[in-house]
């Protein structure tokens, strides 16, 4: 239950993030008086930094290890199919 509860909230509607299409960001109490270009400017940069989801990232590891040991299961199969017909 929260009661008496006062937090100054930030919203970034154009994250420019193929993932997110907008973000909250709580501010801390002791920051609620700063200019809101810095905070915003801040904001922006922490999105930026934000990486995929971690289902997503977890596909691409996927995707990329079936790519990575069905590559070289070829060509351990091309290598040894040259080897046998020249025996």
């Amino acid at each position: 239950m929260l009661r008496g509860v006062n937090r100054q909230v930030l919203e970034i509607t154009e994250t420019n993030n193929m993932y997110y299409e907008k973000a909250l960001l709580v501010i801390k109490p002791e920051y609620a008086n700063a200019q809101q270009a810095i905070l915003e400017k801040e904001a922006r940069l922490m999105l930026k930094r934000m990486k995929p989801p971690s289902a997503i990232k977890v596909k691409s590891k996927i995707f990329y290890w079936c790519t990575r040991l069905g590559g070289a299961s070829l060509f351990g199969a091309g290598i040894a199919t040259l080897i046998l017909l020249c025996l």
